[in-house]
């Protein structure tokens, strides 16, 4: 085992990480294995500059399983977590319960790509064009 990590330190020297990032990190990580990982795995396979407990990793891993985006099975004494989903499907769903809190849909919605950078938006374009050619 590695030296141990006491701090959530995202890198960028602010010492607090956005909502949801460390659980797409830890999907991600997840996602690249080749297989269920415990949480002391998964947080040595996290970035260098990503200091954090175990417990922290833990329970992060509960939540997510709690949120139905891991799964988890016992072996031995610790439990072992796969994805069910990847990143980006943790960031839709999380989008999703956003906008349905707030009955004024196309307000949000147009305030969500009026925010957007010239970049996003024309990806957001091509995208509802191509659904719509299906």
């Amino acid at each position: 085992m590695g030296a141990p990590r006491s701090t959530a330190d995202d890198g960028s020297g602010g010492g607090r990480r956005r909502s949801g990032q460390l659980e797409a990190q830890i999907v991600t990580v997840l996602g690249e294995a080749t297989g269920p990982l415990t949480p002391g795995e998964v947080r040595d396979r996290l970035e260098p500059h990503i200091v954090l407990s175990y417990s922290t990793v833990v329970t992060t891993l509960s939540r997510l399983y709690e949120k139905g985006v891991v799964a988890r099975h016992r072996e031995g004494r610790a439990f072992r977590y796969s994805p069910l989903s990847d990143a980006a499907g943790l960031v839709a769903d999380r989008m999703n319960k956003l906008l349905a809190v707030e009955a004024d849909h196309a307000s949000v919605l147009r305030r969500f790509i009026n925010k957007l950078d010239d970049r996003d938006e024309q990806l957001l374009r091509n995208l509802l064009n191509e659904d719509h050619r299906r």
